[in-house]
């Protein structure tokens, strides 16, 4: 049995070829995976003693030849194939073990040159790869360092790998290059100034029961890389398998979260915060977040900046809650949950680092891309466009309002005080009308004055002012921008509130 290993993720490669030499399989190396498998003191065969013809072109040519290709290609059931290898000298090869030139992290450098970028273009290695997925009945394909240890485990007990798993390894093996094919078309398209073509690499994580409705099917993807606040690599410890819209409703409300670095908890219901709230610690903010909106609050979601502590598991098992998140769970808690069979605890990775991010929104024939709106600007008495200037209380209301109707179905409008939501109004047709549901639920809330409203646009008219100042509301944060701006700003000065403009709207279709 023969193995050709040509490796740059040398992870694990000599450990991998060490136990196929022992279990007598001869190895055929390339250039620096052949000094690292014989500096370990393993008996290499050199490539060019197999094809007879030496690495040429700087490399560039050594593996594109029939002594290698005919010996991963030809099929062994058939004689004329077999007849054809042995008149022309050519063995056949079982293995190929391969991965390729690292162009991704290679054009991810700054300042990489367009030769550079072409050097690193491997043409030999997804010619192996594909020769030998092709013909997986025979040869095993591997380019994943993480599938040495079953490989070993197979040929040890069977001799060979078994047929089930050259299919999975054909079928890694094809990813592998498509992906990699995916980058250097979108670089050299880029370079070559052509339009965009996007390929998106997502991985499966479950077929879901359905979709929005019962009637639409639905799977969950993942990104293969790891980002923080994100349902998709969270840990479930407990509960019946997330759902679609649970998955919709948690990833909203940890967009919410990664705002706070405060002690924070915003509770969530159909992609919008029924309520939330910042403390000393959180124990007070999940108080602040329930009183808010108790009724709500009923068969949502929560979610916390904290570790998830007893005392607060307490206070939340009595009301019925679809998913808990937190960055970790304290084993008390769980203890107290543990009565709860059906409650969705989720352990989510929380850092304060904001990666860039895409956002992808499906339509009708397209794909729309955008940026995530991760960026919130602190608010600042310096925004102040009124005569009334905001008190120091006032303007950490307005930070924590403005951080909320961030991500508040447009037209939107939140009203806080004392670090807490009183009044949350979304997804209305006009923005007096969101703000009439959310300075109503204030007053129902027993809030008649000090209050803080945030608006995710600009106020159009002055009604809104107007409204606001009847139900409390001594300061208004707002991106500003209208053409009737001055309307509003003479409003806020005859009504005695201070508004401050922030000049960055955060929509949410």
């Amino acid at each position: 049995m023969r193995a050709l290993v040509s490796v740059s993720d040398k992870r694990g490669v000599v450990e991998f070829a060490t136990a196929l030499v022992e279990m007598g399989w001869e190895i055929i190396s390339t250039s620096g995976t052949l000094a690292a498998l014989r500096n370990s003191g393993l008996k290499v065969t050199n490539i060019s003693d197999v094809t007879g013809f030496p690495e040429i072109c700087e490399g560039r040519v050594k593996t594109l030849h029939p002594k290698v290709h005919g010996g991963l290609l030809a099929r062994r059931d058939k004689e004329d194939h077999m007849a054809q290898l042995a008149e022309n000298g050519i063995e056949t090869i079982d293995m190929v073990c391969v991965n390729l030139y690292p162009f991704e992290a290679t054009i991810a450098k700054e300042n990489v040159t367009m030769e550079e970028a072409v050097e690193n273009i491997d043409i030999g290695g997804p010619s192996m790869l594909r020769s030998a997925a092709k013909n997986y009945a025979s040869v095993s394909v591997v380019c994943d360092p993480d599938d040495y240890a079953q490989v070993l485990e197979e040929i040890r007990e069977y001799g060979n790998t078994k047929p089930e798993t050259r299919l999975m390894l054909s079928a890694k093996a094809y990813t592998h290059t498509a992906l990699y094919d995916s980058h250097i078309a979108t670089y050299m398209r880029r370079a070559a100034g052509m339009s965009e073509k996007l390929f998106l690499n997502f991985d499966a994580v479950q077929s879901l029961r359905y979709g929005e409705n019962p009637h639409q099917s639905a799977t969950f993807y993942k990104a293969g890389k790891e980002y923080a606040y994100s349902v998709a690599h969270a840990k479930q410890l407990g509960g019946k398998e997330l759902s679609y819209n649970n998955i919709q409703d948690a990833n909203a409300a940890l967009q919410i979260v990664r705002e706070f670095d405060v002690p924070f908890c915003v509770g969530l219901k159909h992609m919008n915060p029924c309520g939330a709230g910042i403390g000393k610690d959180i124990a007070e903010a999940w108080s602040r977040a329930y009183e808010a909106d108790k009724v709500s609050i009923y068969g949502g979601i929560v979610a916390m900046n904290r570790p998830l502590t007893a005392e607060v598991a307490k206070m939340m098992k009595p009301i019925f809650l679809e998913i808990v998140m937190a960055p970790s769970f304290e084993p008390e808690a769980l203890e107290v949950f543990a009565s709860k069979k059906n409650l969705r605890l989720l352990e989510v990775k929380m850092d304060n680092v904001k990666e860039a991010q895409k956002q992808y929104v499906g339509v009708t024939g397209g794909l729309l891309v955008q940026d995530a709106d991760i960026d919130c600007l602190d608010i600042k008495e310096e925004m102040c466009v009124t005569e009334r200037k905001p008190s120091a209380e006032e303007l950490e209301d307005m930070n924590f309002g403005w951080r909320i109707v961030k991500h508040v179905k447009s037209n939107a409008i939140v009203v806080v005080k004392d670090g807490m939501t009183l009044g949350v109004g979304a997804g209305q047709m006009n923005r007096v009308g969101s703000a009439e549901i959310a300075l109503n639920q204030a007053k129902a809330a027993g809030a008649v004055e000090g209050l803080v409203l945030a608006s995710d646009g600009f106020l159009p008219f002055d009604d809104t002012v107007e409204l606001a100042s009847k139900y409390g509301v001594v300061a208004i944060v707002q991106p500003g921008g209208s053409i009737r701006d001055e309307d509003a700003i003479k409003k806020a000065n005859e009504k005695g509130i201070a508004m401050l403009f922030t000049g960055m709207r955060h929509f949410k279709h």
